[in-house]
């Protein structure tokens, strides 16, 4: 499975392409080839292979690690998907498509790396001195402190939610859309504070905790993406411009897009929720978080 991973991303660099930014309006859906998505997508796959081919030649019994290694494989080939495919080349034109592609790297591709705990097994695939080097950094006071402090389930739920309201400021985001380096940043930032948000909700909080935070999330994510379904005018309007090309107008493409995040964006979040409460339901009131 690890080497599937290798095998599609290097694949996926392959394809015909353009870069992001250099050519956004052709007639037709095409893979965007960006080396500043693909190199990082890249390493973080190559680094996934050969840190589980070292694990799995020194641990007797590798076969535990397959479900991790699926989920860190579907984690990145749907983060490959949704800012490399056609998706990515379609969301440049219609903002309904644009919403799908953030919505499968904060609330799909994220939580499946988040569940796969790849952080060793990414170490692992470092050379020697290198990963020694990187755990010295990784166990230091300074980065164990930001680390604990940023990793808290409110702070993280704080951290996530400025991100994701702060990028759909209309300015903002019709600015990204017409930026390279705004989108690449904008991309990175959803990202970033949703593997922050499900480590730490996964990992490092309580059961009941980490339901009332995803409520939460679900709660305002769905307010903001309401706003923008019943909004009377549009609000997005470099984002909404190609809309007539595409048989839709401004509004109803801004339309659709609050409705992917308000209806089956929210129902991720109500989904990982009840699933949260079911746990702590069964189980001890709290479970002890993981120093991780």
């Amino acid at each position: 499975m690890p080497t599937l991973i290798c095998a599609l991303i290097w694949g996926m660099m392959a394809c015909p392409a353009m870069a992001h930014g250099d050519d956004a309006h052709g007639l037709q859906p095409a893979w965007t080839f960006d080396p500043w998505i693909v190199a990082p997508l890249g390493t973080l796959a190559l680094l996934y292979c050969v840190g589980a081919a070292r694990l799995a030649r020194r641990i007797s019994r590798p076969g535990g690690m397959h479900s991790r290694n699926c989920l860190y494989s579907a984690g990145i080939l749907t983060l490959a998907g949704a800012l490399l495919s056609p998706l990515h080349w379609l969301g440049e034109h219609l903002f309904t498509f644009h919403m799908i592609e953030h919505e499968i790297v904060m609330a799909v591709s994220a939580p499946l790396i988040v569940l796969a705990r790849p952080t060793g097994i990414l170490l692992w695939g470092l050379p020697g001195r290198v990963r020694l080097g990187a755990g010295m950094v990784m166990r230091a006071p300074l980065m164990r402190g930001l680390w604990d402090r940023c990793a808290g389930a409110t702070s993280a739920t704080i951290l996530h939610g400025a991100a994701i309201w702060a990028w759909h400021v209309p300015i903002v985001f019709d600015a990204a859309l017409t930026n390279p380096a705004m989108h690449r940043l904008q991309h990175l930032s959803f990202f970033a504070t949703a593997i922050l948000f499900w480590w730490a909700l996964v990992w490092r909080s309580d059961y009941g905790s980490a339901a009332w935070h995803l409520f939460f999330t679900m709660i305002h994510t769905s307010v903001l993406g309401a706003l923008m379904a019943l909004a009377p005018r549009v609000l997005y309007v470099a984002q909404t411009q190609a809309a007539m090309a595409w048989g839709l107008t401004p509004l109803e493409d801004q339309e659709l897009a609050g409705m992917i995040m308000w209806v089956p964006a929210g129902t991720i979040y109500a989904a990982a929720a009840l699933t949260m409460l079911a746990l702590w339901i069964r189980g001890p009131s709290a479970r002890k978080a993981q120093n991780v």
